[in-house]
């Protein structure tokens, strides 16, 4: 076979494989983004802000942002604007804190691919460490670290929006208004043009690079290698967490990335520190954090989020262990549930959908 053969025989072979992960995962990113075009409309992020504004207590304060973060589909760089707007409006550290933490690292849309590449353990699981790790952290910025008084005067010079050429914004609009108009097909519109076009045209090109990376790691990396490097263990799950803080990814983009990896060999846990640190961790968020809450805040907002990553990933292989589930077999969890009929329907829906929004996104450049 010559070179030219090998490579299209390598070409295709990834091909195949990047539109096998695509068309598993479109018909869960469809629902997915489609509640979270109705979470948009119908319940606007001002008014979060306002339910959270009011210190409800050290405590409280911080379980409401997470209950309020961990169904929003926003990424670590587009939550900044509405978590510094809960600042300024009276939340409490923790409570800003617990949401800049339980916002990017799931959501409705994360949650859907989730269960379409992986189990129903790890999309229960996912969420629920989520909120664990933000509630945990929010808690110890709490009681740990003063509030200084000065804090609200500063924090009301930030603007609520990131301007557009922001480099630092990998997916996830910054600043993204609440659908105008009162009526229900008003809103519902709303709701669509939010999750199939603007939203959608954030996550777009890393949804795309990362199930493309993916197709490369189930196709061309050998299972070896990731069994040998990342097959489970406190040392696996270091490496991950390095890996991850760094990046500019987001829940759902991360998700087919650990599925491909999971499929080598990966274990679970491994697969998961990186599903948590990922997305709630990136260079943008860490420097904000350290800015407007100090350093003694963005230095507990890392140990929270490493120690709490390890921690659920070393549980959660403890968990597929007792219960005698190999990572192989945790993969694609939803191929049998949808016709592959269905499955391409949705597929060949949503490469329109996709394109339509980046032809708009680039719009707007």
């Amino acid at each position: 076979m010559t070179f030219i053969e090998k490579l299209a025989s390598l070409t295709i072979g990834i091909a195949g494989a990047t539109w096998e992960i695509f068309a598993e995962a479109a018909p869960y990113l469809f629902f997915g983004f489609g509640i979270a075009g109705l979470l948009h409309s119908f319940v606007p992020d001002e008014k979060i802000v306002r339910f959270l504004g009011a210190s409800a207590g050290k405590v409280r304060s911080v379980v409401n942002a997470a209950i309020a973060g961990v169904p929003l589909p926003l990424c670590s760089c587009g939550v900044v604007p509405t978590a510094i707007s809960l600042k300024k409006r009276g939340a409490t550290r923790g409570a800003t804190v617990s949401f800049l933490i339980s916002t990017p690292q799931t959501g409705v849309d994360s949650v859907a691919i989730t269960y379409a590449l992986l189990d129903p353990i790890m999309t229960i699981f996912r969420p629920i460490a989520t909120f664990v790790t933000a509630v945990s952290a929010g808690i110890l910025d709490n009681l740990l670290i003063k509030d200084k008084s000065s804090a609200p005067s500063i924090l009301q010079t930030i603007p609520l929006a990131v301007p557009k050429d922001n480099t630092t914004c990998s997916c996830g609009d910054c600043s993204i208004p609440a659908p105008q108009g009162d009526s229900f097909s008003q809103r519902a519109y709303g709701g669509i043009k939010y999750a199939f076009v603007e939203l959608l045209g954030d996550i777009s090109k890393w949804l795309i690079v990362g199930i493309i990376i993916a197709g490369i790691v189930s196709y061309a990396i050998p299972g070896r290698l990731i069994t040998s490097y990342l097959g489970g263990g406190i040392g696996s799950m270091l490496i991950m967490l390095v890996v991850g803080i760094p990046l500019y990814i987001c829940a759902t983009a991360s998700t087919p990335l650990a599925a491909a990896f999971m499929a080598k060999g990966m274990s679970p846990g491994t697969a998961f520190v990186f599903l948590l640190a990922g997305p709630a961790t990136n260079s943008a968020t860490i420097t904000i954090v350290a800015k407007f809450l100090g350093k003694r805040s963005a230095a507990l907002y890392l140990i929270s989020i490493g120690a709490f990553s390890i921690a659920f990933g070393l549980l959660l292989d403890l968990i597929y262990l007792k219960m005698g589930i190999e990572a192989t077999s945790i993969v694609g969890h939803a191929h049998d549930i949808l016709p592959g009929y269905v499955k391409t329907l949705f597929a060949i829906l949503m490469l329109p959908m996709i394109a339509n929004s980046i032809y708009h996104k680039m719009g707007e450049q």
